[in-house]
């Protein structure tokens, strides 16, 4: 199948469908094991992990695209990219990121120089301009799902961000993503008002609960997105463990802590490799010695 394709399966197999973000290829793998159908590249980790800086719309539609491939590269599950405002072009941004692996892309109706959506003084473009970024990504011709993400809750209030959902289905968004909803029957509102399926961002620290996915089942939610869980953990790991070396001069007491080496093999299918490279060197050497 193709990306789309199988995102589309995705959707009607797993009701919410949960979906992973991911920092980098292996955390894919991780994702990909653990059972998930979809993984999400998220505009702030690659912002925060590959570059350090923070989600401001520093990134560029490239730096972002390479994560894409590099993920896409080592694992068939279907990916959702954060492409954050499509850039200065949004079909431009379409057709690169089909082409890096992507499955659907999720744009959103802020300025170009966003902030993360649940920080206060987001400012968003008219929806007569957002219309304007879906009509031109739907109109590239690549085979690209399209998430139309709205921010305009904290902002404007439910009754306009539900017009400007509306607005982005009847351009032609797949899917909707209501930013920072707050209770039960927000989510209600936006499902029962806009005809696509409807994905809530269930991420940590911010101004949405964390409902569990019974939770979002019975609000109708179809797609539940998880974007910085496992990098947020991983983060606070590594701070413990070079806290721990550096304090104590050893890593003996965080090694509990610690992926095993042989679990990382298991996880990149390492004995494979080194089985293929060790038969790729024997033929060589039995082609020399003929």
């Amino acid at each position: 199948m193709s990306p789309v394709e199988k995102f589309r399966a995705a959707l009607e197999a797993e009701r919410p469908l949960q979906i992973a973000g991911v920092i980098n290829a292996y955390a894919a793998r991780l994702a990909e094991r653990a059972g998930f159908r979809a993984l999400y590249v998220s505009g702030a980790g690659v912002a925060n992990a590959s570059f350090g800086l923070p989600d401001l719309g520093f990134t560029t539609r490239e730096q972002v695209a390479e994560d894409v491939r590099r993920i896409a590269g080592t694992t068939g599950l279907p990916i959702l990219v954060d492409v954050d405002t499509g850039w200065d072009d949004p079909a431009e941004t379409a057709r690169v990121m089909a082409a890096a692996g992507a499955a659907a892309l999720q744009m959103e109706d802020q300025v170009d120089m966003k902030r993360c959506g649940h920080r206060p003084n987001k400012e968003l473009v008219s929806t007569e301009e957002m219309v304007g970024r879906i009509r031109a990504m739907r109109g590239a011709g690549s085979a690209v799902l399209i998430l139309a993400r709205t921010d305009a809750v904290a902002g404007e209030g439910l009754a306009a961000a539900i017009a400007r959902a509306k607005a982005y289905v009847e351009e032609g968004a797949d899917y909707i993503f209501a930013e920072a909803l707050r209770t039960f029957e927000e989510y209600r509102a936006f499902v029962e008002a806009v005809e696509v399926p409807l994905l809530a961002n269930i991420t940590e620290f911010g101004k949405t609960p964390l409902f569990t996915i019974e939770e979002l089942g019975a609000m109708g939610v179809r797609m539940a997105l998880y974007p910085l869980s496992a990098f947020r953990a991983m983060s606070l790991a590594a701070e413990k463990v070079y806290a721990e070396i550096r304090q104590d001069g050893t890593q003996r007491d965080v090694v509990g802590m610690m992926q095993t080496r042989n679990a990382l093999y298991e996880v990149l299918d390492y004995h494979r490799y080194e089985r293929e490279a060790d038969e790729r060197l024997r033929a060589q050497r039995e082609a020399k010695s003929q």
